[in-house]
């Protein structure tokens, strides 16, 4: 006859000292896991700011807009909302790729650089409009979140 395995009871008078040693224990490897480098942020909000304008919430793009946002010809946070919020009236799809981002990090603050090809439809198969762009961008850390303060586009 095969033995039975005994199970043995959790301790629940173990001593303060030992469940917060334990807590701490589970925690530790969350605790490695240091919050992600500072470029590597700025690239996921670039993603997830391209994301919003595919979607089509100019909201959520507008988060990642410094209150104190300048682009071209004086094009401040205001105008650059009111702009965006055009396109998505105007388009019921928007495409925004992306070509490769150039980072130019500093503490705190950083300069990207990509290309950009927008195209928008009344939804059919074949986009009716679109240009393309090269941009640099302006960042600066706030908080702990990228922020764009500053952008300057050229059409190709």
């Amino acid at each position: 006859m095969e033995k039975s395995k005994q199970i043995v009871p959790i301790n629940r008078s173990a001593s303060p000292a030992w469940r917060a040693l334990a807590l701490l224990l589970l925690l530790f490897p969350a605790a490695g896991c240091s919050r992600d480098p500072p470029e590597e942020r700025l690239r996921d909000t670039l993603v997830r700011m391209q994301q919003a304008l595919e979607e089509r919430a100019p909201a959520r793009f507008m988060e990642h807009v410094a209150a104190d946002f300048v682009g071209n010809d004086g094009v401040d946070r205001d105008a650059l909302q009111q702009a965006v919020r055009a396109q998505v009236l105007a388009n019921q799809r928007i495409g925004l790729v992306l070509g490769p981002a150039e980072v130019e990090m500093r503490q705190g603050s950083a300069t990207v650089r990509f290309s950009a090809l927008a195209t928008g439809s009344g939804g059919r198969w074949l986009p009716e409009r679109g240009g393309s762009w090269d941009v640099t961008t302006g960042w600066r850390e706030e908080g702990g979140d990228w922020r764009l303060h500053y952008a300057r586009w050229e059409r190709r």
